[in-house]
């Protein structure tokens, strides 16, 4: 065979692009996400005994969603410290937890939501088991698209604007979203405290009833549907969504070597429209896209200045 034919059909074969990093089958942002959860819910001890830990960094909010009652919980959730900032006697402004949030959102957007919430991890876990899930049908995707402005409401609604403004006798509105939805909350704080305090058993009513079937539904639909909870009713998520477009940290798609086979879209566990709109709000930054991608288009990253990304261009 000639060196000119050899080379011929060496440019002929399209270019590989390795996958996402793993380690014995397990992806990177699998690993990221135990570790995580190891993290944020490292006072074992709490666990066994079914007491809430009280120390100096369950003043500090923590990026993700995950119950201060949580046994294991060694921080506070910014969800919940954000309702209960608002909904004090002195309605003081929550500068500290907003000033947290804001910058957890412009550093890293919706990141924490793909990397680092363990009720994400329990999600995607869920819909690996192998069951038939449904056809997303041009209805089914209509009605996807408007229930995405649920989390919106509950954000304004039950985070915000009830804890703010409703009226109780003892003039301390409780925090709404924690009380009556939060399956999170119900699954590593009200659970396991439950199941390490036989007290608190016997205190069970028709509310923690209430909670458990909100979680049970959650579950239920995460096996069917990926991060059900994330696309719909998460209000941290819609609140980091807002910074996706801004935030340091971007996903970039070079639409000179995308091939529209569309690969990014199938498997992207949000289904956002990648092609279309890469850092959408619903974009929890997973690197799922980027890993599939036949043609290497899609890259993500700290915000490089104008120079660098044309420099990384004509590499």
């Amino acid at each position: 065979m000639s060196g000119m034919h050899r080379n011929r059909i060496n440019r002929s074969k399209p270019k590989r692009y390795p996958d996402s990093p793993r380690l014995k089958g397990m992806s990177f942002q699998r690993m990221v996400q135990l570790v995580s959860a190891v993290l944020v819910n490292g006072y074992l001890v709490g666990f066994q005994k079914g007491k809430i830990y009280t120390g100096g960094t369950k003043a500090v909010c923590v990026p993700v969603l995950n119950c201060y009652s949580c046994p294991g919980a060694l921080g506070a959730c910014p969800i919940g410290a954000l309702q209960t900032a608002v909904g004090g006697i002195r309605g003081h402004f929550p500068f500290y937890v907003m000033g947290s949030l804001m910058l957890f959102g412009i550093i890293l957007g919706r990141v924490a939501c793909g990397f680092l919430c363990p009720f994400g991890l329990v999600q995607d876990l869920l819909y690996k088991i192998p069951v038939p899930k449904p056809e997303a049908g041009p209805k089914l995707k209509k009605a996807d698209r408007t229930a995405r402005y649920l989390k919106y409401v509950i954000l304004a609604a039950a985070v915000i604007l009830l804890p703010a403004f409703a009226v109780t006798k003892s003039g301390v509105r409780p925090p709404y979203f924690c009380k009556y939805i939060c399956p999170a909350g119900t699954l590593g704080g009200g659970l396991t405290l439950m199941a390490g305090n036989p007290a608190l058993r016997e205190l069970a009513g028709p509310l923690f009833l209430w909670k458990i079937l909100v979680l049970i539904a959650v579950l239920a639909a995460a096996i069917f549907i990926s991060r059900p909870f994330c696309r719909y009713l998460c209000p941290l998520g819609a609140f980091y969504g807002l910074f996706n477009r801004f935030s340091f940290f971007q996903m970039s798609l070079n639409k000179d070597r995308c091939v529209g086979c569309k690969k990014c879209e199938h498997v992207c566990p949000m289904a956002v429209e990648v092609t279309e709109n890469i850092n959408s709000p619903e974009c929890i930054r997973c690197g799922k896209c980027k890993a599939v991608c036949p043609a290497g288009a899609i890259s993500s990253g700290l915000v490089q200045s104008p120079k660098q990304s044309r420099e990384d261009m004509a590499k």
